[in-house]
């Protein structure tokens, strides 16, 4: 299995629905696009195992053209159990199984 650690801003999609992001940084990203070569989903998505907190969910990390890394979508009910709100940088890990 492979882990990645860091700290990471989120922030809300301005479009409908409100959806709230953690843009990956960009090194970050890059050597988890390097070891899931070939492993992309439907539009291109990764899927990994998120925890920040205590709490632990499969997801999926999304390509974001814009800044060129990945973006991990943080569901309201993650926010809720962990009081997260858009701004605030939670340190939070990717677990990768292979």
């Amino acid at each position: 299995m492979l882990r990645y650690e860091m700290q990471a801003e989120i922030w809300v999609y301005p479009g409908k629905g409100g959806w709230h992001f953690v843009t990956l940084p960009t090194d970050v990203a890059a050597r988890i696009k390097a070891a899931m070569t070939g492993l992309a989903r439907p539009w291109g998505s990764l899927g990994v195992t998120a925890v920040i907190g205590k709490t632990r969910w499969q997801t999926s990390l999304f390509p974001d053209k814009a800044s060129g890394s990945l973006l991990l979508p943080v569901k309201s009910p993650v926010r809720q159990r962990e009081d997260l709100k858009a701004g605030d940088k939670p340190t939070l890990t990717i677990e990768i199984e292979l």
